[in-house]
This record gives C-alpha cells, sequence and structure tokens, in this order.
C-alpha cells in the first residue's frame, strides 16, 4: 500500500517531524461521501497536543527564517515536484475523502502546483527598501522579515489547493505552520502536506499538523499565543468567531468566508458562452465552492430561452458517485449540507419558484441514504427566496430575472457578501460598467466566477472577508517590516 492512500494509516499528529499518537489515544473516523462507509481514521487532537506543535512551530521558526533565500526556494520546488510524483494518489484520496470527481480532483491539483510555484518565487522577492528622510543626515532602511507562526486553518471542500495557497507562501517567506484541517477533509488538506513536506529538505518543526473536532481544539487553535497570523477559509459565521480569537492577541486575520456570487447575463449576450459559464460555475464539485454561481441574474429577453438551456444542460450531466469515472456531479460532503440544500429548495418552490429540475437525491447501488443530489434548476425566483437570499453550496441553480442594467446591479448586490461574480454581455463596454459596480472583490467578464490564479490577489469583501491572498497580497499578510533609521550627521535639536 503506499503511503499516500486513501485507506493508508493517517491515525497519528504531525509534530516536529514526527508522526505521534494523539494525547488521549482517541481517533475520528473518515467517512466516502459515495459509499457511507469509513475509508480512514485520524487522531484526534487535545489542547495539550496543539500547544506542543506551537512551541515547536516557534522554536523551529528562529532558525527557518534566518535560511536563505535558495534554500527556501529549494524546498516549495522540492514539495511542487513531490505533489505531481503523487498526483494520481492525491485524485484518489480527494475522490473518497471529499467525493471529488475526477475533474475536481485534476482542478485541485492545478490550481495547488500553480500556488507552489508562485511561493517558490516568494523568497527571492522578500526585499526592504530606502526612504528618504525629512531630517537632514538621518537614513531610512525598512526590512521587511517573516511575521513568526502562521495558523492555517482550511476548509472541506477544496482542501488540497485551499490548504496550499496559505502553507507554500507562509513557509517560503520563512515562518513557520501550524495547519489544522477539517474535520470532513483532514488527510487531503492536512496529513498528506506532512507527507509531501518529509519529502523535501524542510527543517523539522516548521509544518505541523493537528487534526481534530473543531468543538474540541478549534479555538485553542485560532487564539493560540504562538500564532502571529490566522489564515481561515469556511463560512462567515465561523469565520466572525475565528477572527474575534485571533484578534485576542493580536494575530493578523486572513479570512475567506461566504459568497452570495452573481451571475449576469444581459439581453445581447452570447448565450452559447454564458450557458458554458453557468453549468460549469454552478455544478463543477456539486456547487460546493464559495465562488461558485449562487444566482443567475437573466434579462428578461432572453430568460425563458437561458432557463431552458439551462435545464437541458443539467439533465445531461453525469450524476452519481465518485468512484464512477464518468461522474460530474458527485455527493454531497455530509447529511447536514445535503439537507440544508434541500430544504432551501422545497422552502423556495413554496414561495412561488418553479422547480425546472433536480430538487432530490439520486439513489446508489448498495448506499443507504445517499448523498447525491441531482442538479437543480429553479425559475420565477425572487432575490428574497431562500436559495438566492443563503448561500446554498449545492448543485442547484436559481434563476432572476431583470429588465434593465440598473435593476441587474441592484440585484446582484442586494446581499451582505461580497466574494466573486460574472457578467456576460455582447457590449464589452455594458459588462465593464456592470463589473465596476459590482460591489464584490472579484468579477469576471464573459466567464463564470470561479477563478484563481496564483499570482493575481485574491479577496472577498463585507460579509465575504478581510485581508488577502494569492502572491504579494498574502506575502504582506505574512510578513513584517521593521524601520531603521540611521542618523549620520550630528543632528540639531531643539533643547
Amino acid at each position: 500500500m503506499s503511503e499516500i492512500a486513501p485507506d493508508a494509516d493517517w491515525d497519528e499528529l504531525y509534530i516536529d517531524g514526527e508522526w505521534t499518537p494523539s494525547e488521549s489515544g482517541e481517533t475520528i473516523p473518515v467517512d466516502d461521501p459515495s459509499t457511507r462507509e469509513t475509508v480512514t481514521e485520524v487522531a484526534a487532537a487535545t489542547e495539550a497536543d496543539v500547544d506542543r506543535a506551537y512551541e515547536v512551530a516557534a522554536d523551529a521558526q528562529d532558525e527557518w527564517a534566518e535560511a536563505p533565500p535558495a534554500q527556501r526556494q529549494a524546498v516549495i520546488e522540492q514539495f511542487h515536484d513531490a505533489l505531481h510524483e503523487h498526483e494520481e494518489e492525491i485524485i484518489e484520496v480527494l475522490e473518497h475523502e471529499v467525493g471529488g470527481s475526477r475533474i475536481m480532483g485534476e482542478t485541485s491539483i492545478q490550481i495547488a502546483s500553480d500556488h507552489a510555484s508562485e511561493a517558490a518565487t516568494l523568497p527571492r522577492r522578500l526585499k526592504g527598501e530606502h526612504a528618504a528622510s525629512n531630517i537632514p543626515g538621518k537614513e531610512n532602511v525598512l526590512q521587511r522579515g517573516p511575521k513568526g507562526v502562521v495558523t492555517v486553518i482550511s476548509p472541506w471542500n477544496f482542501p488540497l489547493n485551499l490548504s496550499m495557497r496559505a502553507v507554500a507562501p507562509a513557509i517560503a517567506a520563512g515562518n513557520a505552520v501550524v495547519l489544522k484541517p477539517s474535520t470532513n477533509s483532514p488527510v487531503s488538506g492536512g496529513l498528506l502536506f506532512a507527507k509531501l513536506f518529509e519529502e523535501t529538505d524542510l527543517p523539522d518543526g516548521v509544518i505541523n499538523v493537528v487534526t481534530g473536532k473543531g468543538s474540541d481544539i478549534g479555538d485553542r487553535v485560532a487564539s493560540h499565543p504562538e500564532s502571529d497570523v490566522v489564515a481561515f477559509t469556511g463560512s462567515t459565521e465561523v469565520g466572525q468567531h475565528v477572527a474575534g480569537l485571533a484578534a485576542q492577541n493580536l494575530a493578523v486575520p486572513a479570512m475567506e468566508l461566504g459568497g452570495n456570487n452573481a451571475h449576469v447575463v444581459t439581453a445581447d449576450a452570447d448565450l452559447d458562452r454564458a450557458i458554458d459559464g453557468a453549468t460549469f460555475g454552478s455544478f463543477v464539485h456539486q456547487g460546493q465552492v464559495c465562488i461558485s454561481i449562487n444566482r443567475h441574474i437573466v434579462h428578461e429577453d432572453v430568460y425563458d430561452e437561458y432557463v431552458e438551456r439551462l435545464t437541458e444542460r443539467a439533465e445531461e450531466l453525469p450524476v452519481g458517485s465518485a468512484h464512477d469515472g464518468d461522474t460530474v456531479v458527485g455527493p454531497i460532503i455530509s447529511e447536514s449540507q445535503r439537507d440544508e440544500m434541500l430544504d432551501y429548495v422545497a422552502d423556495t418552490v413554496e414561495a412561488g419558484a418553479t422547480l425546472e429540475t433536480g430538487g432530490e437525491t439520486k439513489d446508489l447501488d448498495g448506499v443507504e441514504d445517499s448523498l447525491v443530489v441531482k442538479p437543480t434548476v429553479l425559475s420565477g425566483v425572487t432575490n428574497d427566496m431562500p436559495a438566492a437570499a443563503n448561500e446554498h453550496f449545492g448543485p442547484i441553480a436559481p434563476v432572476i430575472p431583470f429588465s434593465d442594467v440598473d435593476e441587474a446591479v441592484e440585484l446582484a448586490n442586494d446581499t451582505e457578501f461580497g466574494l466573486s461574480g460574472a457578467v456576460h454581455a455582447g457590449d464589452l463596454e455594458v459588462a465593464k460598467d456592470i463589473a465596476d459596480r459590482m460591489e464584490t472583490g472579484n468579477v469576471h467578464i464573459n466567464d463564470q466566477p470561479i477563478n484563481d490564479e496564483a499570482h493575481v490577489p485574491f479577496s472577498g469583501i463585507g460579509a465575504s472577508g478581510m485581508g488577502h491572498y494569492n502572491s504579494d497580497a498574502f506575502l504582506d499578510e505574512v510578513t513584517e517590516t521593521k524601520w531603521i533609521s540611521i542618523q549620520h550627521d550630528a543632528r540639531d535639536y531643539p533643547f
């Protein structure tokens, strides 16, 4: 059996370069969303385990911060190579742990690889500067260095790349990391990183992985006094709590939180492109993406055709177990997530919308209580209906009509969230105008909202978060600037 496999032994924590049981000796089962069977078990860390991980990280970081840029670059490049050497095994882990289809797994590898490649360039870009002084004979020197210990709390939906975008640049910049993955994805979002970094020359203690339930160790991780940055991806409700705990220790919070992303389609849009983008943006990985399409806002002149064509595409998608290589729409991560999204659909229909297709689970052979939700299209939706007003986080496409551009912008902005969005329009100037007026951190013209490029800053506004990810934007989060002034000439003081 490969060391990287869904059913390998994953029942230990990774602290100070060693695999060690949790202090309690207890474990947590990891279930396959397709089969509903337990695949493996992971250690249930205690607060004492968390404390040890931070102590080790703080000690290791001092020496790692002094490592030459070329050394830190080489480690990230080695990690990048290891990622691709184990590509097929990692895709299999994602398939079994989070119900990821082949498309989801390949996409995860591609984005994670991009983040590792970008992170490898950061050590040589970590530079200070000089600033002129208003005082005669003074030299101002600005030095830039790592913050210290970076806490990474990663989600279950795209665990590999959403952990990577914080872990790799943090380490590249000279920080140590304590990684706490989601309970639903402890391998692909956490323990897998320990395995891959073991194939590099990273010193012991620079990365530490603690698995466990958020209810048991989450607050200790988020509020640990040794933590200097807390990078969190997840729901707005939990993120607000995590940011509050981080702030108690004046740790920098980098939060990517919820979204309610609009896909705006004007009357003169290329409907072929708009529908292609809509199908991918709503249904990839079962819609379990913070930047997926949550609302389709479509001009009334093309509304009926759009609904008809999107419904046809939804019904053509291969739906089933993630273990079927042809599957596009696989299982939802858990019963609670499935039940919540189906309740949103039922309540939206009760409120007056029309269920065009979907709205129910698909039975799987040999599986009791399937987690697979059929791709769902809802027409006649208004912005205040549950499937549109809430982040449904599922393969659900509520379609809302509009009459003019001002109304489209008003509808798109009628949410507390501001994470991503998309605009399809035949007139590029109109598209740019809509994009400029959409109150969101990212907008993609003639595309769909799911985009992530490691060299382009990524952030949300409003209830979608605070801080930035990617490239120099995240480098600013995990580094700090020190001002040193040198008074070369005698200074004339007033007394």
